[in-house]
């Protein structure tokens, strides 16, 4: 691997614990889509230095985050992977997965929260900051269905219009501002 790739695969193993996986499953993520051929599992243990039996449970995890899928290589019968060479693709799988494991778990909470009835004043103001919160995740996930569908050009130019159309409306709020306005 070269020093190129492979800053790129150890930042994206890094990144990984904070998108939801781990170090490794990362690295593996990272170095299949920056290759441009199917890799086994022994070159991916080799070139990232990590045990075989490692590769291998990663695979399985990135297989059920639907980040890897196999990969036939013609006169060759190991298993290889692949990754999508579409970073878009990639991101929406990954909002995917974590929308299904953390926030329609917190949705449903929300749900089942707000049916029962309060039986104070503080769970009345608590219930109406929990509806707010419902609707604000509602209103997004909505939002995500949406444009899931979309092409990816489409996203990339709604993306920089949405830019455009903010300074169109003016200056962002301050910190500050944005503080005081959920206060009031």
């Amino acid at each position: 691997m070269s020093p190129y790739v492979q800053r790129f695969v150890m930042h994206i193993g890094e990144m990984g614990s904070k998108w939801g996986l781990n170090r490794t499953l990362g690295q593996m993520c990272g170095l299949l889509y920056v290759t441009p051929r199917p890799m086994n599992a022994e070159e991916m243990a080799e070139t990232l230095n990590i045990s075989r039996s490692n590769v291998s449970m990663g695979l399985k995890e990135l297989k059920a985050w639907r980040l890897v899928q196999p990969a036939s290589v013609p006169g060759d019968r190991r298993e290889y992977w692949t990754t999508s060479k579409d970073v878009w693709e990639i991101f929406r799988v990954l909002a995917e997965e974590r929308r299904r494991r953390e926030i329609d778990p917190t949705l449903s909470m929300l749900r089942d929260t707000l049916l029962a009835d309060p039986t104070s004043e503080e769970d009345r103001y608590a219930q109406d900051r929990l509806q707010e919160m419902h609707d604000l995740i509602e209103l997004l996930n909505n939002w995500v269905d949406d444009m899931s569908g979309l092409p990816s050009k489409t996203l990339v130019r709604m993306l920089k219009l949405g830019r455009k159309v903010g300074r169109l409306l003016g200056p962002r709020r301050t910190k500050t501002e944005s503080h005081e306005t959920t206060l009031n």
